[in-house]
C-alpha cells in the first residue's frame, strides 16, 4: 500500500486504527535501556513513539502517511509528550549516521530489496552501543498464526532480518507468540519476528 492508500485507511476510521498502547515486544526490548535519542521508522499513529517519549526518550517519528502523523501528534498532545514528527517514505529517508541510541522498526512490511535498504539505513543510524529493535509479522504466521499481511513476499523471518544487520551484535532473533483476543473471550497466537541487535561500543 502506498501513502495515499494508508491515508485513506486512516481517514476512514474515526478513532485509532491501531492500539494506543506500545507493542509488547517493543516494551520488552527497550525496558532496560537508558533513555537517549530514538528513531521510530514507519511510526504509524505513534503508539510506540509516544510510549518512548513518556519514558524520557527524545524521539523522531517518521511515516509516509500524513493522516497517521497527524494522529500521532494528537496522541502525543493528549499524553503530554514532545516528539519530532516527519512525513517521509522510509525507503528513501536517510537518517544521519551515528545519531541514535535506539532505532525501532515495528510492523513495516516491504519487498525484500526495500526492507534491506531500510535495515541498512537503520543500522547505520545507530551510535556505538545503540540498539535496533525490529518487530513484524512472521512468515510462519500464514499457516500458524492470525492477522497480518497474507503475502509471503513481505513477511519477515528472524533470519532475513539478521542477514541485513551486518556488523551488529544480535541479542535476540526469534519467532515469538503474541496472544490476540478473540470474539468469544479466548485468544489465538499471532506469530511475530522479533530481532534485537546492538552496535558494538568500540
Amino acid at each position: 500500500m502506498d501513502s495515499k492508500a494508508w491515508d485513506a485507511r486512516y481517514a476512514s476510521t474515526p478513532g485509532l486504527v491501531w492500539s494506543a498502547e506500545a507493542n509488547r515486544f517493543v516494551v520488552e526490548s527497550v525496558a532496560g535501556l537508558t533513555p537517549g535519542t530514538a528513531l521510530d521508522l514507519a511510526a504509524g499513529e505513534g503508539r510506540n513513539a509516544v510510549w518512548l517519549a513518556e519514558r524520557g526518550w527524545r524521539v523522531t517519528a517518521v511515516d509516509f502517511a500524513p493522516v497517521a502523523v497527524e494522529r500521532g501528534r494528537e496522541l502525543a498532545a493528549q499524553r503530554g509528550v514532545a516528539i519530532e514528527w516527519r512525513v517521509a517514505d522510509v525507503t528513501a529517508y536517510r537518517p544521519v549516521p551515528g545519531s541514535y541510541d535506539l532505532v525501532l522498526i515495528s510492523y513495516l512490511h516491504l519487498p525484500a530489496a526495500d526492507l534491506a535498504g531500510v535495515l541498512d539505513s537503520a543500522r547505520r543510524a545507530l551510535r556505538p552501543g545503540g540498539t535496533l529493535v525490529v518487530v513484524g509479522h512472521d512468515l510462519a504466521n500464514l499457516t500458524g498464526g492470525t492477522g497480518g499481511p497474507q503475502d509471503p513476499a513481505v513477511l519477515l523471518t528472524p533470519e532475513t532480518v539478521v542477514d541485513g544487520l551486518a556488523g551488529l551484535r544480535i541479542q535476540r532473533a526469534e519467532t515469538a507468540h503474541r496472544p490476540v483476543p478473540t470474539s468469544d473471550g479466548g485468544s489465538i497466537d499471532a506469530l511475530d519476528t522479533v530481532v534485537v541487535a546492538s552496535r558494538p561500543a568500540d
